[in-house]
C-alpha cells in the first residue's frame, strides 16, 4: 500500500514536470507550477469519510473528481488563458484514473 501511494504522488509531481519541460520550454519552471496547483482539486477529498481510502476510486466519486468536471478540464485546453491549468488538471485525473484501473482490473 505505500508503495502504492508513493508511485501515485510521485506522478502526480513528475508527469506535470515532463509536460512542462517538454512542451513548455520557455517558462517551464513557472507552467510546471501551475500544473502542479492542480493537485489542490484533491480537497474535494475531505468531503468524503473516510478522506482517504486506497481502495476508493476518485473518478467519479468526488466532486472535482466528476465526469462533468472532467469535461470542464478539457474544455480549458482550448482557451489560452486555461490551457496550462486545464492540462495539469486532466493529468491529474489521469493520474487518479490509472489508480481506478489498479483497483478494478490488477
Amino acid at each position: 500500500m505505500y508503495l502504492n501511494f508513493l508511485f501515485h504522488n510521485s506522478l502526480h509531481l513528475l508527469l506535470p514536470l515532463v509536460c512542462a519541460f517538454y512542451c513548455f520550454k520557455p517558462g517551464w519552471k513557472k507552467n510546471y507550477l501551475l500544473m502542479v496547483s492542480a493537485y489542490l482539486i484533491d480537497l474535494d477529498h475531505l468531503l468524503a469519510d473516510p478522506a482517504f481510502d486506497p481502495n476508493r476510486c476518485s473518478i467519479g466519486f468526488h466532486p472535482l473528481h466528476s465526469y462533468y468536471a472532467v469535461g470542464l478540464y478539457a474544455l480549458m485546453v482550448y482557451f489560452p488563458k486555461t490551457r496550462i491549468i486545464g492540462i495539469g488538471l486532466l493529468i491529474h485525473i489521469l493520474v487518479d484514473l490509472s489508480d481506478c484501473v489498479r483497483i478494478y482490473f490488477i
